[in-house]
């Protein structure tokens, strides 16, 4: 049975008369990468906020490792985040922060602050004053900072967000680390749909507060993948047609009687001529594939992530 960290279940957020959160239900198992993707104001933020006890909900239940944190708060020390900027004291350097922070928790261990900065490779600059950092290194001193209680899951709210091509590659292979080699649960934000793609095992599309879709890895694999797609006038005479005539059964269908063919094996026209044989108009024949923009663009009725 697959365990998760993080279950929401119809959760709501009211701000005065604005619901920016709408009956969100979801669920992160362990040992992933759940990537939150969304426009800026989609309500990525607020719930993660809520997972952290930072903001009530109006509605709905949260379960954090299984328990309810409002029964049991002390899940929290469970849990590392970065919700929104990370905040340093400009003139101490790295690790002089890190060890006021560490102060601050409380309970982290005496080898915390130089574990946290090997863990984000930050140890050669560990001296280097915090003003004088790259925005990637200052992002990788937030997760340091994030990770020296040891949590076992980590709720980081657009880590790549301004980062160069160089830093947001820093940052996923960190991420990747964290999760592969040290077991993390990573819940992260982002309206960068291709640095979420390469990052998450899972991902949740958020629009105007709505979860509107969670799909996995294989999934959006599959979206990607090159296929025949056919509009035809009857959607369950034609995929008859594909299993029985043509042994064809690697396909998918939407609910614009439109059918994916992902093998191969026949060319387009003699799919249609076997079509237009046996009675079936075809509106539409080509070849393509979907990417994950245009698929959410398909799941939030043609919105784009910008």
């Amino acid at each position: 049975m697959e365990q998760f960290i993080v279950k929401t279940a119809a959760l709501s957020k009211h701000y005065n008369d604005q619901l920016v959160v709408k009956d969100v239900s979801m669920a992160i198992p362990k040992g992933k990468v759940y990537g939150l993707l969304g426009r800026n104001g989609a309500g990525k933020t607020t719930i993660m906020k809520i997972l952290l006890g930072l903001a009530g909900a109006s509605a709905g239940e949260v379960l954090l490792f299984g328990q309810s944190p409002n029964e049991h708060p002390e899940v929290y020390s469970r849990i590392g985040n970065i919700i929104e900027t990370p905040s340093f004291y400009p003139y101490l350097s790295g690790r002089e922060n890190l060890k006021v922070f560490s102060k601050l928790k409380g309970q982290v261990q005496k080898d915390s602050v130089e574990k946290a900065l090997k863990l984000v490779d930050l140890t050669q600059a560990e001296h280097k004053r915090f003003t004088n950092y790259s925005l990637g290194m200052k992002q990788r001193l937030g997760i340091a900072n994030a990770l020296m209680n040891d949590p076992e899951l980590l709720i980081l709210d657009e880590p790549t967000n301004g980062l160069d091509p160089i830093g947001i590659a820093e940052i996923r292979k960190l991420l990747k680390e964290l999760t592969e080699v040290h077991g993390k649960t990573i819940l992260i934000s982002s309206h960068q749909l291709s640095e979420i793609e390469q990052i998450a095992d899972i991902i949740g599309i958020l629009h105007n507060g709505e979860l509107l879709e969670e799909c996995d890895l294989e999934k959006i694999a599959q979206h990607n993948q090159r296929h025949i797609s056919i509009t035809v006038s009857d959607i369950h005479q034609a995929t008859r047609l594909l299993e029985e005539n043509l042994h064809l059964t690697n396909y998918t269908v939407d609910g614009n009687n439109t059918i994916k063919i992902f093998d191969f094996s026949f060319e387009p026209q003699e799919i249609n001529h076997l079509f237009g044989k046996n009675g079936i108009e075809v509106s539409s024949l080509f070849i393509g594939s979907v990417n994950l923009e245009e698929h959410f663009r398909t799941i939030t009725g043609g919105v784009g992530i910008a």
